[in-house]
């Protein structure tokens, strides 16, 4: 009697182990996945010489890397950014106002004509709550871009001026630039990282005028 209840007393043992296994295999199945973050951004507006600019509608889709590596991750963004334009005279834009062979003074980016242009800066291991001044001066900007996707390569302590859409201003009046579920692919950033949404409208004509509007800053994780 003993040795038969001590023979079913330790298969019991053993199923039980089993079942204890398949626990764990399942948590470790699923532990894997990671949820995306929703992060709505709020409505920004700003006037400057000739122009009200605005963003309205703004969000952030954030995604952890595939790889699980820490070193990348994904912001799929949205937003509208509008320019009610009064400065601006009908006709071919007026020469650069820069000295003799410069392309225009306060960091005139444009080619010759008025434009509104959006996108993001990025920075990795950089509290960029506080940048402003002019934009690309002294960090990297890539040049605008009308693709659903952007790879971003950035080091830590770097800051990364992405362009993302933008429209030519060839006379007063009203503007808007949307894009939707645009693709930031973030690589190379081993530490935490951050972004910002800006918009710029240059005026050019016989006097120039620049203005700048940032958004929320939020994490990239």
């Amino acid at each position: 009697m003993n040795l038969r209840f001590s023979t079913v007393r330790r298969g019991a043992r053993f199923a039980g182990a089993g079942a204890v296994a398949a626990v764990v295999i399942g948590l470790m199945s699923t532990g894997a996945a990671h949820a995306d973050t929703f992060v709505p951004l709020p409505d920004g507006q700003k006037a400057g010489p000739g122009v009200v600019v605005g963003r309205v509608g703004e969000s952030a889709l954030i995604s952890p890397s595939l790889a699980a590596n820490g070193a990348g991750r994904t912001a799929w963004v949205s937003g509208t950014v509008t320019a009610d334009v009064t400065g601006v005279s009908e006709g071919e834009a007026g020469p650069w106002n820069g000295a003799a062979g410069d392309k225009g003074t306060n960091n005139s980016s444009t080619h010759g004509v008025s434009r509104i242009s959006t996108g993001y800066i990025v920075g990795c291991q950089v509290d960029i709550t506080g940048l402003g001044g002019s934009i690309g001066m002294g960090v990297s900007m890539d040049g605008p871009s009308i693709s659903g996707s952007l790879t971003v390569p950035v080091s830590p302590g770097q800051v990364k001026f992405v362009g993302v859409a933008g429209k030519d201003i060839k006379r007063s009046g009203k503007y808007a630039v949307q894009y939707q579920d645009t693709q930031l692919e973030i690589q190379n950033c081993g530490g935490y990282a951050q972004a910002r949404a800006y918009t710029v409208v240059e005026i050019v004509g016989n006097d120039y005028s620049k203005t700048t509007l940032y958004g929320q800053p939020f994490s990239i994780g």
